[in-house]
């Protein structure tokens, strides 16, 4: 077993184990993908301040989000397509997540169910929804999140249409994989993963074949989910929801400061700064650029957490300080979990609970709540003057 001592260990060990369309499904941007790169560089723009001669024990990392205990401020984001980077992989990830202290955020387009999740951990999850024009099954899935005992809604606003990824075109991305010739050689060499997709029942979008109408399998789902995206989404819909919901409210996908303060307006318990880890408007501000003039804005009114572009606990420690309550990780979470399963995942927030340990400590804190801006050096124009 090689020694795994970052994140980028687990992303190439991933990427040898599991099929390419699955790979690149995670590793990949929409259209350019700048924005995508952006999400990581920007990150390396920000140095830190080292402080000596201060008291560095009895640390913790310990904090909260959404009034919720968590061993550090991190979360796994959701992920469509989980189940298929490793067999079972949302019930893996789930579980490594609830042994380790933080939320586990089920997708919609799992293809573990909410109910399979659910009967494997004993620890509430979060469940992200994406709206869909069918209002029955929308009705229907946030019933079925209730009865899962979910603490938490994530209402992802930033994919009402799909934002072209080339490489799941060019790869014929589908959940099983179709059997093509070049499909065919590339599960050849990988055969772990193989073994393991064998051995489970579940290999296709657990939460909506079998629960909407005219979905009975696969070959019905691609249709379906090409339309169902509900274009008219927006802030009147999002407050019903809210209502419909009835619990702890969390809106993915804010970008822009006016955004921000319109989901403050319906009542949301928290926004979450984040361009879909850049697979959604390519040219669109790194999620760490804009998290400043939101956490400005709105920080004293609403709890702010933040995504993509996070591949290390120094990462987290650099969101927090410019002001996030809660971060999360999709990509490094999947790494682990891609490259080793449950185990993975547990290597991946180990590593970066780590980072965010050593990180915390040399810049001369003991806990979250005391970072702040005064551990960072940031570029003068981090966010950018923009005409």
């Amino acid at each position: 077993m090689p020694v795994i001592t970052t994140i980028d260990d687990l992303r190439r060990m991933h990427k040898r184990r599991a099929p390419k369309m699955f790979y690149d499904y995670a590793e990949s941007g929409s259209w350019t993908e700048q924005t995508f790169r952006e999400n990581t560089s920007d990150f390396d723009l920000i140095r830190l301040r080292q402080r000596v001669a201060v008291n560095m024990s009895n640390r913790t990392t310990k904090s909260q989000m959404i009034g919720q205990d968590v061993a550090m401020p991190v979360a796994l984001a959701p992920v469509g397509l989980t189940g298929m980077q490793c067999a079972d992989g949302e019930i893996k990830a789930a579980k490594a997540a609830e042994k380790f202290g933080v939320p586990f955020t089920l997708s919609t387009m799992s293809i573990c169910s909410i109910e399979d999740v659910a009967e494997h951990t004993s620890t509430p999850f979060w469940f992200q929804l994406y709206v869909m024009q069918d209002e029955e099954f929308v009705d229907n899935i946030i019933a079925r999140a209730k009865n899962a005992g979910c603490s938490a809604l994530v209402l992802t606003l930033d994919l009402q249409i799909l934002g072209q990824r080339h490489k799941d075109l060019k790869n014929g991305l589908t959940a099983p994989p179709k059997l093509t010739i070049p499909t065919m050689i590339n599960l050849a060499t990988k055969w772990r993963w193989g073994l393991g997709m064998l051995q489970t029942k579940r290999r296709s979008f657990g939460n909506i074949v079998g629960h909407a109408k005219g979905v009975g399998d696969t070959s019905s789902l691609s249709s379906w989910t090409a339309e169902q995206f509900d274009l008219q989404l927006d802030w009147d819909k999002i407050a019903k929801l809210k209502e419909k919901w009835g619990g702890k409210l969390i809106l993915k996908g804010i970008l822009d400061v006016e955004d921000a303060k319109k989901a403050v307006e319906v009542g949301a318990d928290a926004i979450i700064v984040s361009n879909h880890g850049g697979r959604q408007l390519d040219g669109a501000l790194s999620a760490i650029r804009m998290l400043p003039s939101v956490v400005a804005a709105v920080g004293d009114k609403i709890e702010v957490h933040m995504d993509s572009g996070i591949r290390s606990g120094q990462d987290v420690l650099k969101a927090l300080a410019l002001g996030a309550k809660g971060t999360y990780i999709g990509r490094a979470f999947i790494y682990g979990l891609g490259a080793m399963g449950e185990e993975g995942v547990t290597k991946a927030l180990e590593v970066i609970h780590k980072e965010l340990d050593i990180t915390m400590a040399l810049c001369g804190r003991r806990d979250m709540e005391t970072l702040d801006r005064d551990v960072l050096l940031v570029p003068k124009n981090f966010e950018g003057e923009w005409a």
